[in-house]
């Protein structure tokens, strides 16, 4: 018996690969790289909104580790590399509905603790265009997370309590104020005080010639402000205890809470049972209908039907957070939407890595200053 499969067979010329599929092999290669450390690693993210300011700014380019919380897998595998809800520079949706798969947390290295600046999707149907999109796919907010699975959260004059205790006021928060000066500021003015046009409503000038201003600022631009010879009047707006807001979460109408004054509130955590009846239903049977997962949810003012079985206890199946802007009077937030589930919580903000200025001339267009400032 021969066995000759270990002789050399004759060589065969290869072609040499043409410049154009080389290019192509070089695409595919690095969209096919990008599109795991996106999904695993780190994504980087642009802020468009001043709800985090002055911590974060619009036009910051955020580094985001999705390591840290534990990275999860997508559930819709039919989707084009490196979009998000649409391609690029359309309507069109950038993923297909055929597939969908359940979705995962791999491991992670830490859990999400409270005051950590969190990008998350946003829950609500209404925040998302009114698209009912799966969950990773929901528009990316980033706010800072003040309570975590089983805080009792309160809000008492503007005073964060968790369980009790204070919670620390970042350095760069902002609250709005009213201001009066001797006449209209002009643009060299703001942008001495780095004031945006995010950060300001001129509401006009009275009989006397006096403008004023509705202001969202920081403790240092309430001082500078404070020692203008120009500044009349500056006055904080505080919304006082028992002036419910009508949007606010959630609608009780015997607890008239506000953005200033609010809770108490025990936000949800896995495993936690509570009596079904209409004070509990009203904190929180939208939470159960719409992020427990269940195939049908009936709440009504004092019963709770799930999947068919009315219910007079209710355990939770995963954990939730409660989370606010650090711009507290221009943040559309938990108090307005309600609870964070944990299923759509993506990653942990680490730091800038780019921040470009709109408003700005061509030659400042880049905040040179806070390029790779750690987030805290």
């Amino acid at each position: 018996m021969k066995l000759a499969f270990w002789k050399k067979q004759p060589g065969k010329m290869i072609a040499p690969k043409s410049a154009a599929r080389e290019w192509l092999n070089s695409v595919v290669f690095a969209v096919v790289a990008a599109t795991l450390i996106r999904w695993s690693t780190v994504e980087a993210y642009v802020v468009p909104t001043p709800s985090m300011e002055n911590t974060i700014l619009v036009g910051d380019y955020l580094f985001v580790s999705k390591f840290h919380y534990g990275t999860r897998t997508t559930t819709t595998p039919l989707q084009i590399p490196l979009t998000h809800q649409k391609i690029w520079g359309t309507n069109i949706p950038s993923y297909l509905d055929w597939i969908e798969l359940p979705s995962y947390r791999l491991p992670g290295f830490s859990e999400v603790k409270r005051e950590d600046i969190v990008v998350f999707n946003v829950p609500p149907l209404s925040l998302n265009d009114g698209i009912q999109y799966p969950v990773q796919l929901k528009t990316n907010y980033v706010k800072r997370c003040i309570g975590l699975p089983g805080d009792v959260v309160v809000i008492d004059d503007q005073t964060v309590l968790v369980n009790g205790k204070p919670l620390g006021r970042p350095e760069y928060m902002k609250y709005s104020y009213r201001v009066t000066t001797d006449n209209q500021m002009t643009d060299r003015t703001l942008n001495h005080l780095e004031l945006s046009t995010n950060d300001y409503y001129y509401l006009g000038k009275d009989e006397q010639g006096h403008s004023t201003y509705h202001m969202f600022l920081t403790r240092s631009q309430v001082k500078e402000l404070q020692e203008a010879p120009f500044v009349l009047n500056l006055k904080e707006q505080i919304k006082v205890q028992g002036s419910g807001e009508a949007d606010i979460f959630p609608s009780i109408t015997y607890a008239p809470w506000n953005g200033d004054n609010y809770g108490p509130l025990t936000i949800p955590a896995k495993g936690m049972t509570f009596e079904v009846n209409d004070s509990t239903l009203a904190l929180y049977g939208e939470t159960i209908k719409l992020y427990e997962g269940h195939e049908s949810v009936e709440v009504s003012a004092s019963s709770l039907i799930v999947d068919g079985k009315q219910l007079s206890q209710y355990t939770f199946g995963q954990n939730y957070y409660f989370m606010m802007g650090d711009n507290r009077h221009n943040s559309l937030d938990s108090r307005y939407w309600g609870f964070v589930p944990e299923d759509h919580i993506v990653g942990k903000a680490l730091f800038i890595w780019m921040s470009l200025d709109d408003e700005a001339g061509l030659l400042n267009k880049v905040r040179w200053n806070r390029l790779f400032t750690i987030l805290e």
